[in-house]
């Protein structure tokens, strides 16, 4: 259910951008290409996306290699998730979301049952952030409007890629919250290297 609140809200905010993009584009000026004007880049939304998802999948790997084995099996609650088993569970979320951008079958790998050390977890991570990146790297805007079933609706390829993005993002924040728990300072709150000195 939770799925489905979140894909309706995205499918809302594509077709409102779309919507929107089409009105401003046919009441343009017809010169707008004057000098100062920027025109706009080639595959806007899908390319917005793949920039997001190239941050989101990199603090993702981060997340996963950054906590100590010991503490994959760590969880706040019995009611809830392992820190391991999250990371399971985005491995698996991967093929799912991605599967349906490609118009392919979800391998269906069953990662967050089947995998408990940190190595194996974290392999299986970077496989399926390979498996996403070929469905972010060869979408465009005209594919990504292409018409796909996702929890039982129609919604846009590139619609399946932002649940995709929201969903990592959702458990990134667990993930956030069990390296605080255990003092870890999580891979978004690192100080960035200082720039060297100038002599």
């Amino acid at each position: 259910m939770k799925f489905r609140t979140i894909a309706s809200a995205v499918v809302l905010m594509l077709v409102s951008t779309v919507a929107f993009a089409q009105s401003g584009s046919q009441n343009s000026n017809p010169t707008a290409d004057k000098k100062g004007e920027q025109a706009a880049p080639a595959n806007p939304f899908s390319t917005f996306n793949k920039f997001a998802y190239a941050r989101l999948k990199t603090i993702l790997v981060s997340s996963a290699e950054k906590m100590p084995e010991e503490n994959y099996n760590f969880k706040p609650t019995d009611a809830v998730r392992s820190y391991g088993q999250i990371v399971g569970h985005v491995a698996d979320a991967q093929y799912m979301f991605c599967s349906v951008a490609l118009g392919e079958k979800n391998p269906g790998l069953k990662i967050e049952q089947t995998k408990t050390t940190k190595a194996d977890l974290v392999a299986a991570l970077k496989e399926a952030v390979a498996y996403c990146d070929k469905a972010y790297d060869s979408m465009t805007d005209a594919s990504g409007s292409q018409m796909v079933k996702l929890f039982d609706m129609d919604l846009p390829k590139l619609g399946a890629l932002n649940i995709n993005n929201m969903h990592d993002m959702e458990h990134y924040g667990n993930l956030v919250t069990y390296m605080r728990l255990k003092n870890i300072v999580p891979p978004t709150s690192e100080q960035p290297p200082a720039a060297p000195q100038k002599k």
